[in-house]
């Protein structure tokens, strides 16, 4: 039988593309519509081995992307939220997940695969709410997903008689040439699904083996590791360990396997449905080999979860021995810990990362402002030296946050994702001018006071502002960390205890100035521009706090 290449290809490569495009979509749609109660549910359920890896599967099959559930981790990984033995069980469990896609591509609903896209379709560009046009997208993927599986099969079909094509698929038998094939075909296209996607549609034609199908779907397995591992390359070491595991566990599940592929074909048989009785052959194949396939690779990811969780411990340490600390570029004073791009596909977990960088700025800026009170006091130059190079740190945090939340903003947000980036732009502005303040204006104030002193009782007052600004700034600092709305209200409600305390140190220079004291008139100036810049201080502060608060909770 001769094959039209032109429309196998035109099918094979469209069927493809639809697929990999549904898959996005979902994906998107899914990130968009739970990220944030996600996030929350693996920040909350895994303070253990075996809730982190069932919150990994749960998580990875909602969003369908093990990568994005792995981006996660090691957000929470970098932050210190959890350990990289805790992560381990979450990322075998991210393994337990990858394989729903496959389960139900194994369901032959390609012929009501249109129903879908329309449906989603007409909620995506019609629907008014963000949850809606979200649903819609979830719902259109799934049906180009199924609609591409279905467009693949069928331009496959003429393969049926083809015989290179049916000798090709057949070397598949060969467990090593299995495993490699599915491995270099997952790097290229950099989706698993995809591989095993393909392998089903092969299969529901009866072209493909379920011992071919299974080592296609186990090199799948590692190809996705590979993938994510380069991925990784110059980011943080959290990231680059976290790869690692999902390589190793990867690795070391075929490495199982393979002798015992026969074993895990009958485990999948046993499990599975049988065709009718009347089918036979390749009718029979193409009838039974999909579902089997697909829980074979259900079973090869949850037996080598069971196998090996005991051993997540072993596996994190194993990282950590292979992927060393890194130190900083020479002439580098500091770097971001948590900006990783990864995660802008998933706005929810890029403005997590970019407030959790945002958090660290500020503690900088805490730092230098309870720094600032010795510098005065000592009027020493060594110290404002200091609070000079810790802003200068703030602004390399401050550069590469705006570079980040750039990149956010060209991507797809909600309303509330758009809202959200804007307060945080908001916040870091003002911490980045709280900084300056901090470093040169306050400096510049005491060098043109030269060796003047207030009085004692001056001098308290004044301490008093300033303990009431560092109050503030602690509260701003959680509110930025925690995204505390709590701390937030906290730093605005002590505007009222600044104006005052501004207030009465003012009264007190307006009763005590004496024209006819050049001296006293300088040290009054003095202490005038330290009030100033005191009430700066906490403006800047309350500035960046508000911007974190909802927009019906502002004070105008």
């Amino acid at each position: 039988m001769d094959v039209g290449w032109l429309d196998l290809g035109m099918g094979l490569f469209g069927g493809l593309a639809l697929f990999l495009g549904g898959l996005e979509q979902l994906s998107e749609g899914l990130k968009q519509a739970a990220g944030r109660t996600l996030k929350l549910l693996l920040e909350r359920l895994t303070t253990n081995r075996v809730t982190g890896a069932l919150t990994g599967a749960l998580v990875t099959a909602l969003l369908n992307s093990s990568s994005v559930t792995t981006v996660l981790v090691v957000g929470f990984v970098t932050a210190g939220v959890m350990t990289l033995s805790q992560s381990v069980g979450v990322i075998m469990g991210a393994n337990i997940g990858s394989t729903v896609t496959a389960q139900i591509l194994a369901f032959n609903v390609t012929a009501y695969a249109l129903l879908p896209v329309a449906i989603g379709f007409f909620m995506l560009f019609a629907g008014r709410r963000d949850r809606v046009r979200q649903v819609g997208k979830m719902i259109m993927g799934v049906g180009l997903v199924f609609f591409g599986m279905g467009l693949m099969g069928d331009a496959m079909k003429p393969l049926r008689s083809y015989e290179p094509f049916v000798q090709a698929l057949a070397a598949m038998d060969r467990p090593l040439l299995g495993v490699l094939a599915g491995l270099v075909f997952t790097a290229l296209v950099q989706s698993s699904a995809a591989t095993v996607g393909i392998a089903i549609a092969l299969a529901s034609q009866g072209l493909l083996s379920l011992s071919g199908g299974i080592a296609l779907a186990l090199g799948a397995n590692i190809g996705t590791c590979a993938t994510a591992l380069l991925a990784a390359v110059g980011k943080p070491v959290a990231a680059v360990r976290a790869s690692v595991v999902h390589l190793s566990f990867n690795i070391a599940g075929v490495a199982i396997w393979l002798p015992l592929l026969p074993l895990l074909a009958r485990l999948a048989v046993g499990i599975s449905p049988s065709a009718p009785p009347e089918l036979e052959g390749v009718a029979r194949a193409a009838a039974e080999v999909p579902r089997q396939l697909a829980n074979a690779n259900t079973l090869f990811n949850v037996i080598n979860t069971m196998l090996f969780l005991p051993f997540t411990a072993v596996f994190a340490r194993t990282a950590e021995r292979l992927v060393k600390d890194k130190p900083l570029k020479r002439g580098t004073r500091i770097a971001p810990l948590f900006l990783d791009d990864v995660a802008l596909a998933a706005p929810t977990l890029a403005l997590e990362n970019a407030r959790r960088e945002i958090g660290r700025l500020a503690e900088i800026v805490q730092k230098m402002l309870g720094e600032l009170g010795l510098a005065v006091g000592e009027r020493s130059a060594e110290r404002f030296e200091e609070l000079a190079g810790s802003a200068d740190e703030v602004n390399v945090l401050e550069a590469a946050i705006l570079r980040y939340l750039g990149l956010l903003r060209k991507g797809s947000l909600t309303q509330r994702e758009s809202d959200d980036v804007q307060a945080l732009m908001e916040t870091l502005l003002a911490l980045e001018s709280l900084a300056t303040v901090i470093a040169r204006d306050v400096r510049q104030i005491i060098e043109r006071g030269g060796t003047e002193r207030p009085s004692i009782e001056t001098a308290e007052m004044l301490r008093g502002l300033y303990a009431t600004v560092q109050n503030a700034m602690e509260h701003a600092v959680r509110a930025v960390r925690d995204a505390d709305a709590g701390a937030a209200a906290q730093v605005l409600a002590l505007r009222e205890a600044v104006s005052q305390q501004s207030a009465a140190l003012l009264e007190r220079q307006g009763k005590r100035l004496r024209p006819d004291d050049p001296d006293y008139l300088l040290l009054a100036r003095l202490q005038m521009s330290i009030v100033d810049k005191l009430g700066r201080l906490y403006d800047l502060i309350a500035r960046a706090a508000r911007a974190l608060l909802p927009e019906e909770a502002r004070p105008q």
